[in-house]
């Protein structure tokens, strides 16, 4: 089991990193976070980031693929509990059309900013998000490779 303070140095973690900058960098023409320092220092840097960054896949059924630290502390989870959860259950099931509806858009346009909605955590902690950017991740052969979601703005609802 991986220790989730120790995510940030695994290369597939570190070589992520650098598509999610990459790639909203290049759809956002803006840099999600300052990039100083090598590969690794900015993979700990997105990790450790005072924000929330989550990304999944290009499944069927999208699986999350990486959230930073302070995702997995709003969702209540661990690592390797978070990375084995369909990104529809992020979302409360009356949430979950708005939430496809989001995404396609999302992948239509590039990306999405200003995006609200409510997030339910592992334990049932229901929340609501503001501000929110979607984007789609692509490699350098700019090829699909998943969509990732940041935003600093939360409150909860009980």
């Amino acid at each position: 089991m991986t220790n989730s303070k120790d995510v940030w140095q695994q290369p597939e973690i570190i070589s992520w990193s650098q598509i999610l900058l990459n790639s909203y960098e290049k759809l956002l023409k803006k840099p999600l976070m300052e990039r100083k320092g090598d590969r690794l220092e900015q993979a700990k840097a997105l990790f450790l980031a005072p924000f929330v960054v989550v990304s999944h896949g290009t499944e069927s059924d999208p699986i999350l693929n990486y959230g930073n630290q302070m995702a997995l502390t709003l969702w209540e989870t661990s690592w390797q509990d978070f990375i084995a959860t369909p990104s529809r259950l992020t979302a409360e099931p009356i949430d979950r059309e708005e939430r496809e509806r989001m995404l396609a858009l999302a992948a239509q346009q590039g990306f999405i900013n200003d995006y609200r909605g409510i997030r339910i955590s592992k334990t049932g902690r229901r929340f609501l998000i503001g501000g929110a950017i979607v984007w789609n991740l692509t490699d350098f052969q700019n090829r699909v490779l998943g969509q990732a979601a940041t935003f600093s703005q939360w409150s909860f609802l009980e």
